[in-house]
């Protein structure tokens, strides 16, 4: 079975664009056209990945994307907004977004995005390896560690994931943005954030990380 996709985006040309090419690529697509509708929509159909617009009618989608979080709904939610600015960007991962995709995009980069959010790990792995005095749990997406379950976003997880598959070698930059992103394009500062959210989870001392170590001119690795 397809994966679902709910769009929530108040513009009914964008949305219809959107609508047709998604649905085009093979996915069926629902489609909620103010805040409270997206949050009503995404809570009973729980889709397998939510397209967010930001300057929704009744509900902010930081708000709507806050309270699907404090739901426990872990769904892949890629934010696509004319806001720009690092600020924007940098609440919207820390709400709990797992891609932002600045307006006007390219249809073929949202497609890659998509997909690399919905690519399951076919390859035999480990689920759980131990790190920071914790225990990462990959499958349920949460890092457990003196009794505290901390949660993990789906991103946060193939970051992990990735740099788990070669722990203590260094993992070039443009590799994580392929393989998580699925675009090479996707700007640095996106995995950036995510490896400091990630350090304020895992690590101890977070302005020390131990575990999740900078290669400077390579990229991140992970030390067990």
């Amino acid at each position: 079975m397809a994966e679902r996709i709910l769009i929530i985006e108040d513009d009914a040309h964008l949305a219809a664009g959107l609508r047709y090419n998604l649905e085009k690529a093979g996915y069926p697509v629902s489609h909620a056209a103010n805040g409270p509708d997206g949050l009503r929509c995404a809570r009973e159909t729980r889709p397998d990945l939510i397209v967010l617009d930001l300057m929704l009618p009744g509900l902010h989608g930081f708000d709507l994307l806050g309270a699907l979080r404090a739901d426990g709904l872990r769904t892949p939610v890629i934010i696509l907004s004319a806001k720009d600015a690092e600020v924007d960007k940098v609440r919207g991962f820390d709400t709990g977004a797992d891609d932002y995709l600045s307006k006007p995009f390219g249809m073929g980069e949202l497609l890659a995005r998509i997909r690399a959010r919905l690519r399951g790990g076919a390859e035999e792995e480990d689920t759980e390896f131990a790190v920071s005095g914790g225990t990462v749990r990959l499958e349920t997406m949460v890092f457990e560690r003196d009794g505290e379950t901390i949660h993990l976003t789906p991103t946060e997880v193939d970051v992990l994931r990735l740099l788990h598959r070669q722990a203590g070698k260094p993992v070039r930059r443009e590799d994580l943005l392929r393989e998580v992103w699925g675009v090479e394009a996707a700007s640095t500062r996106t995995l950036d954030t995510h490896v400091t959210r990630l350090r304020k989870k895992l690590e101890r001392d977070p302005g020390r990380p131990a575990h999740i170590v900078t290669v400077h001119g390579v990229g991140y690795r992970l030390v067990l």
